[in-house]
């Protein structure tokens, strides 16, 4: 053989050896190896670190960081062993035969030829549950950081905590959906839908059933802080996973889990694979519109306004945002108000107050399409949803006559619709705005208006008085304990009947006092503004003589008074 010849041999014997990892034994217990990790999310800024693999379950190898594993005491280290052993039963009996069955295998035996994952623990930047890497499944040739590995990153500082399960699930459900959409499919997922469905994971395999200190309770705080973003645009923050999630647990309540499979596993992405996936089950909805009822949800979360506006699973039935105010002076005006929005963003704009006739006229950008829901309510809080119609130019206009005596409030929800592809980060926004003009009819129309309006809620008072008189009648013949008021109430009081009880009478005094009519025996703030507007209106009696000025919020003595005195009348 020439020498030529043997060193194409030697050559070709390396490149496959380096080609196919496969060729080497599956790793032991105790091995330490390498690991590429992303500078981003490391604590210390790292992009290399050693592993010792400390378990090997069924279905995944748990390597975790040598230089935090050697810091810690004997006893730290039997701790988070036995941490890890639970984490890994719940993965082979839990985890992982949960999520393959709905949404298909990850690459297996994939790029390593080994049919076990790997799960590198190791510190991760404080608010990161944990990451994955995609690149982490091809060859170095094709990414040089590959750690040729089927695997998944998690934060060792929730190692000992619950939510560890939800962490590990949610990147699990990455490695699956870039089997099925790179691998299998050849086409990658959007970033928005990718962790949209990486965040109900948790939910899917019950980890959000108990809502205090779950993933969900913790999307739903991140979501509230700054619920006007936009669903589709990626910018990696936490009010981003907040969208995802509620959106999905929306989705998934109305039309179900298929929605999810299918559109996982179809070579669409995006809105376009939820698109299909709807119709292929056979719902006539497509995206736009379930977006734009999920807008009224997020606004209302009532099934009375209708059966598509309220979430049903049980832990988000109390998930209100509050929506941008708008006062509208009764006296003639005009008011204007700019916005710039990306597609897909979450807007809801308020406007209360007014004279008799409002006219609001809204102009957004040509370039895109708007769609411009809006909820209008009157005193009784009953409310109807309608569509604004827009002409070509993306203008149209909505005139309400009487709205100051007919009406407490109109909510519009504009969003852009058109864009129905290609979001993988920032988007552009386009503008819109809207001019509102009030106007107000003679003075001695609006006298008889308002008398008409005066003895409407006279009646509609008489009314509320009588059927109160009935439940107090009601609960003693049934035997249950009256509200007596015997207490001082205040700010802070939890699950308690007497708070439960004021709640009750607060709501029939209206939604002047207590707009939002909430009877949970929770003394919150929302009970305690209702109260102090209470006070409030009754000065002369409750605050006057205390030398008050204002509302405090606590029930005292002559609160407590006032109260007894209105439930006698």
């Amino acid at each position: 053989m020439s020498f030529k010849s043997k060193k194409l041999i030697i050559f070709v014997i390396f490149f496959l050896i380096f080609l196919f990892p496969s060729f080497s034994q599956a790793d032991e217990y105790g091995e330490k190896r390498i690991f590429n990790v992303d500078q981003n999310y490391d604590a210390l800024g790292r992009e290399r670190i050693f592993a010792i693999l400390v378990k090997v379950s069924q279905n995944a190898y748990f390597y975790i960081d040598e230089d935090y594993w050697g810091r810690l005491s004997s006893l730290k280290k039997e701790e988070v062993a036995n941490y890890l052993r639970n984490l890994a039963q719940e993965f082979d009996t839990k985890i992982y035969p949960t999520l393959t069955f709905y949404f298909g295998s990850e690459p297996k035996p994939g790029i390593d030829k080994d049919e076990r994952i790997t799960v590198l623990i190791h510190p991760i930047i404080s608010d990161g549950g944990g990451y994955f890497n995609s690149g982490d499944v091809y060859s170095r040739f094709q990414n040089p950081k590959s750690n040729e590995r089927e695997m998944v990153y998690l934060n060792s500082q929730y190692i000992d905590k619950p939510k560890v399960k939800s962490f590990l699930a949610h990147e699990f459900m990455h490695l699956i959906t870039v089997n099925q959409k790179d691998l299998l499919r050849k086409v990658t997922e959007e970033i928005w839908l990718n962790e949209a469905r990486a965040e109900y994971a948790p939910t899917l395999l019950g980890y959000d059933d108990i809502y205090k200190g779950s993933n969900l309770e913790t999307r739903v705080k991140d979501f509230l802080e700054d619920p006007t973003v936009s669903l589709t645009e990626w910018l990696d923050k936490k009010e981003d996973y907040g969208a995802v999630n509620l959106f999905i647990q929306y989705l998934v309540d109305h039309y179900g889990k298929k929605i999810l499979v299918d559109s996982l596993q179809s070579s669409k992405t995006g809105i376009e694979s939820l698109n299909y996936a709807l119709e292929k089950n056979g719902f006539a909805k497509n995206f736009s519109q379930i977006f734009a009822d999920w807008l009224i949800t997020l606004l209302v979360n009532d099934c009375k306004v209708g059966e598509r506006y309220c979430y049903l699973n049980k832990n988000l039935k109390d998930l209100r945002i509050v929506p941008t105010f708008y006062y509208l002076p009764r006296t003639e005006t005009i008011l204007s108000t700019y916005h710039l929005t990306p597609p897909w963003n979450l807007n809801w704009q308020r406007f209360i107050g007014g004279g008799s006739e409002v006219s609001l006229k809204f102009d957004g950008a040509d370039s895109v399409e708007f769609e411009v829901p809006y909820l209008l309510c009157d005193f009784q809080n009953v409310c109807s949803v309608g569509f604004l119609v827009l002409d070509a130019e993306q203008k149209g206009e909505l005139l309400l006559s009487q709205f100051n005596v007919k009406y407490s409030s109109l909510t519009t929800l504009p969003f852009i619709k058109s864009k129905i592809c290609g979001f993988n980060g920032k988007e552009d926004s386009f503008s819109f705005s809207w001019k509102v003009t009030v106007e107000e009819k003679t003075q001695t129309e609006l006298k008889n208006q308002l008398l008409a309006r005066i003895a409407e809620l006279q009646a509609e008072v008489d009314q509320l008085q009588a059927q109160l008189a009935a439940l107090l009648a009601k609960r003693s013949q049934q035997g249950a304990t009256p509200c007596r008021f015997e207490n001082n109430l205040y700010y802070g009081i939890m699950n308690n009947s007497e708070v439960r009880c004021l709640q009750e009478f607060l709501k029939t005094q209206g939604i002047d006092i207590y707009p939002e009519g909430l009877v949970t025996g929770n003394f919150l703030s929302l009970t305690k503004l209702a109260v102090i507007r209470f006070q409030e209106k009754y000065t002369s009696e409750i605050l006057v003589p205390l030398g008050l000025k204002r509302g405090t919020g606590y029930v005292g003595e002559r609160t407590r008074a006032k109260i007894k005195q209105l439930i006698n009348f």
